[in-house]
């Protein structure tokens, strides 16, 4: 592998260090119900948008607040002992991709039928730290031990 591609594949996992995923997938909830309420969330610091969620009367959000629940534990899992508080998160991007159909069919006049399809989604939650962690690359520690 090339230096400019192990260089980046480094900062890729520097930075993947610092971010909280949480998924969700085949949920029986159109993706385009889900957008709605995931744009009202995006960019928000995590306690606000548990509030924006949990007031929300939409049916998705629901379902958004418990995967937000499960990627603040995620969280709590990676950084022991350390307060939500102090670390400043937010939610970095909501991503909502269509997932399988169901097809099924409804019974229509002259003996005709019409296909319905009964959508459901995946939701990718990403949680970010706005204080980021000052990390030394490994030519600066050898540089300061000699």
């Amino acid at each position: 592998m090339g230096t400019r591609k192990h260089n980046t594949a480094e900062e890729r996992k520097t930075a993947r260090k610092t971010q909280y995923i949480a998924k969700l997938a085949n949920c029986p909830t159109s993706p385009r119900k889900m957008r709605l309420v995931a744009d009202l969330i995006r960019g928000k610091d995590v306690e606000s948008a548990l509030n924006i969620l949990k007031y929300t009367q939409k049916e998705a959000s629901d379902r958004l607040y418990k995967l937000m629940l499960s990627a603040i534990a995620n969280w709590q899992v990676k950084n022991e002992g350390v307060r939500m508080e102090e670390n400043n998160l937010y939610v970095k991007s909501v991503m909502v991709d269509s997932a399988r159909q169901l097809k099924r069919i409804r019974p229509a006049p002259q003996g005709r039928a019409h296909r319905i399809r009964k959508r459901s989604n995946h939701v990718t939650l990403i949680l970010d730290s706005r204080n980021k962690p000052v990390v030394q690359e490994p030519e600066e520690i050898n540089q300061e031990n000699k």
